[in-house]
C-alpha cells in the first residue's frame, strides 16, 4: 500500500450525490481538504462544469476560477477543487447570479438560486464548544466556523444565522421540537419536515421523529437534523417540492404531467 495521504479518486467510487456518469473517464476530480468532508462535499469543477455549464472541461474552469469571477461565503476561491458543501452560498458577481448549496428529494447535491439579500448570509449548525486559552470561548460549526465569543445561548445542534460579510453570529434557532429541519445525512437525506418528537437510546443513536407537509412520518438519527426555521417558517427559500419525497408511482405520474405540459406548449 502507497504511503501517505490519497490524491486521486476514481470516478466509480465517487458519492453518488454527484451525479457522474461511469463512462466519463477513469477518475473523478477530489476535493482537497477544506471547510467540508470528501464525501459531504462537490468540488468547484464539478459545479462549474456539470451543474451551471459554464465549462466544457476543467482547463475552461481553471481560467474562469483564475480571473476571479467566483465567490464561495463571500471569499473569492480560486482552487478548482475546492469543496463546496452543504449551505455554503457561490455567487458570480459578474452575471450578479447567487446560489446554495442544498439537497434534493432524492438526496442529491442541488444548486437552489437564491436573491442578493438571502446571499448575504448562511445557516450554521453548532456542532462543538469549547474554551480556548484566557478561558476564551468558542463555537465550531458544521463548516468548520471557528466563531469567538459567541452567544452563550447557543448550544450544540441548534443553528445560527452567519452574516457572510463580517462573519457575526445573530439568530438562533433551537434544536426542538416543532421547528423544521432538513435532513442531512441517511436515507432520508433532503426530506424536510417538523420535529414531533425525540427518542432518547442511552448507549446508541438517538432517534428524532419528523413529519412533513404531506403528513408522512419518518425517522432519523440526530446527527443528520439541520434545523432550518421556528416552526414551520423556514429562514431560507426552500427548492420546489418543499422536500416531500414522493413514491415511485407519483413521481411517474408528475413526469408524465410535465411532458404532456411541453409538448403542448410546442
Amino acid at each position: 500500500m502507497p504511503r501517505g495521504p490519497r490524491h486521486h479518486l476514481k470516478r466509480v467510487d465517487a458519492p453518488s450525490k454527484w451525479m457522474l456518469d461511469k463512462l466519463g473517464g477513469t477518475f473523478a476530480p477530489r476535493p482537497t481538504e477544506g471547510s467540508h468532508g470528501l464525501r459531504e462535499s462537490i468540488p468547484l469543477l464539478l459545479i462549474l462544469r456539470e451543474k451551471l455549464n459554464y465549462a466544457l472541461n476543467a482547463t475552461e474552469v481553471t481560467k474562469i476560477l483564475m480571473a476571479n469571477f467566483v465567490e464561495v461565503d463571500a471569499k473569492v476561491r480560486t482552487n478548482p477543487k475546492y469543496p463546496a458543501g452543504f449551505q455554503d452560498v457561490i455567487t458570480i458577481p459578474k452575471t450578479g447570479e447567487s446560489y446554495r448549496v442544498l439537497f434534493d428529494i432524492k438526496g442529491r447535491f442541488q444548486l437552489h438560486k437564491v436573491n442578493e439579500k438571502e446571499a448575504q448570509y448562511k445557516l450554521c449548525k453548532v456542532v462543538q464548544k469549547y474554551t480556548g486559552r484566557n478561558n476564551t470561548p468558542f463555537l465550531r460549526t458544521h463548516d468548520n466556523r471557528v466563531i469567538r465569543y459567541p452567544d452563550p445561548a447557543a448550544k450544540i445542534d441548534d443553528t445560527i444565522k452567519v452574516n457572510l460579510r463580517t462573519g457575526k453570529m445573530s439568530t438562533i434557532v433551537r434544536f426542538k421540537e416543532g421547528n423544521l429541519c432538513m435532513i442531512t445525512g441517511g436515507r432520508n437525506t433532503g426530506r424536510i419536515g417538523v420535529i414531533e418528537s425525540r427518542e432518547p437510546h442511552p448507549g446508541s443513536y438517538e432517534i428524532v421523529h419528523v413529519r412533513d407537509t404531506a403528513g408522512n412520518d419518518f425517522t432519523t438519527r440526530r446527527e443528520n437534523i439541520f434545523v432550518i426555521g421556528h416552526e414551520k417558517t423556514a429562514m431560507i427559500s426552500l427548492p420546489a417540492m418543499n422536500g416531500v419525497r414522493m413514491t415511485t408511482l407519483e413521481d411517474r405520474k408528475r413526469k408524465l404531467k410535465n411532458l404532456k405540459r411541453q409538448k403542448r406548449g410546442h
